[in-house]
């Protein structure tokens, strides 16, 4: 593989992976064409035009991203926060944006958002060879530059998990950070999870009572990232609260051991969002605006909501992926260990055997035929319920249509209107 410029002349001979290269002194090659050879300063200084030899000798990184893109939008927020943060200590860092925006418009108007220079909306013959030279398959997209000429694919990921920390985004960095990480997961706990030096509590659903972290030790602890403003947070939350009480029932019933809580982390706008949506929860949640909510959505990669984090008795993670559990599961998860899965697994593998192999659904046309992963099947999302599922799913062979199991409603092919839920 080698890096051409704008024109398809050969720059420098590249290889695969970690080993890319880029020289510096080619930064006008890889960002000139031969209609333009500057680049937009910030909307800050609308008129001036930055050489594109400015950018040599610094930490550049590659911004792909567009205004129509929610993810883009949101991603867009950390990184000016990062990106302010790195200038004002010093740091010898630059973004440039690549757009992908639909029109003018839409580019100057995201750009409005932006503290760092853009290449101009008119240089398409750039953009382009950006995209591919650099194989950009999704949006947003951080392609991290060196002064070295190395690659770093993953600046997106990387801003997501450590913000400042990530920079100056070497090797050496990035396994610092790691090693890092590794030790706060080995010396993990509830209590240096949930408090910090300030606040040793949490609240009930009444916003009265004060409920010491450390009532929690010993529990089964889920910890549930959602928002008010987030359409599958609230189509997931009625869900988890039924899931949640059954779950309490069946261990009074066992013994009266309540073992097993959930803590609310808001991702709310406001406060008054925050307590209409907390007043449908009867679990405990952090204070509105809490510092140990961002910090904690960092610390575990949470990159969406709604997410669900599964702490264990012992203080330690169990799981990440709580909510998919409990789509699959429902109170069966319950306490999401990987011996529980394993039999709940065996379990499916059993009702599968007793399940018809093709089937009608109400909500599609075509015959559905019962896949596992093993024969066709795989990760998924419900057409039925509009949640992710795995394993065992009814899955149209020419379209793609899946649904979960137990999300059948049988039809008789010969009279559309019978509907009987499976």
């Amino acid at each position: 593989m080698g890096l051409y410029d704008n024109t398809g002349n050969l720059v420098e001979a590249l290889t695969d992976g970690d080993s890319q290269k880029i020289i510096s002194s080619k930064f006008s090659s890889l960002l000139a064409s031969k209609d333009s050879d500057y680049l937009l300063s910030s909307t800050a200084e609308p008129d001036r035009q930055v050489e594109i030899s400015d950018l040599e000798g610094k930490v550049i990184g590659l911004y792909f991203s567009a205004n129509w893109y929610p993810p883009c939008r949101n991603f867009n927020n950390l990184l000016v926060s990062v990106y302010e943060q790195l200038k004002s200590n010093g740091c010898n860092f630059e973004v440039v944006f690549v757009s992908s925006d639909e029109d003018l418009g839409a580019f100057n108007g995201y750009r409005e958002t932006m503290p760092w220079l853009s290449i101009p909306y008119s240089d398409l013959e750039t953009k382009k060879a950006l995209n591919r030279q650099f194989d950009v398959e999704g949006i947003p997209c951080l392609i991290i530059l060196q002064p070295d000429g190395s690659i770093l694919h993953d600046g997106v990921e990387l801003i997501y998990k450590y913000g400042v920390e990530a920079f100056p985004f070497t090797k050496e960095k990035l396994e610092e950070l790691q090693r890092k990480e590794r030790m706060k997961h080995e010396s993990q706990t509830l209590t240096n999870l949930l408090t910090n030096p300030g606040r040793d509590y949490l609240l009930d659903p009444t916003l009265t009572r004060k409920v010491p972290v450390d009532s929690l030790i010993g529990k089964t602890v889920g910890l549930y990232f959602s928002a008010q403003w987030c359409v599958p947070c609230a189509n997931f939350t009625p869900k988890l609260v039924s899931i949640y009480h059954k779950i309490k029932q069946s261990l009074e019933e066992k013994g009266g051991n309540d073992g097993f809580d959930i803590v609310f982390l808001s991702y709310d706008r406001d406060q008054s969002s925050f307590v209409s949506y907390y007043s449908t929860m009867p679990w405990l949640a952090l204070p509105f605006g809490e510092p140990t909510i961002r910090n904690l959505a960092k610390y575990f990669d949470v990159q969406g909501i709604p997410c669900l984090i599964i702490i264990g008795p012992d203080g330690k993670t169990v799981t990440k992926q709580g909510r998919n559990l409990i789509n699959l599961y429902q109170e069966n998860a319950y306490p999401f260990t990987d011996a529980k899965l394993e039999l709940l697994e065996k379990e499916m593998e059993e009702e599968a055997k007793r399940l018809p192999r093709t089937d009608y659904h109400a909500g599609h046309r075509h015959e559905l035929t019962l896949v596992s992963e093993g024969n066709g099947g795989g990760p998924f999302i419900c057409c039925d319920c509009d949640e992710q599922g795995s394993g065992w799913a009814y899955q149209c062979l020419g379209c793609g249509y899946e649904v979960h199991p137990r999300c059948m409603r049988a039809v008789d092919p010969e009279n559309t209107g019978s509907v009987e839920d499976r």
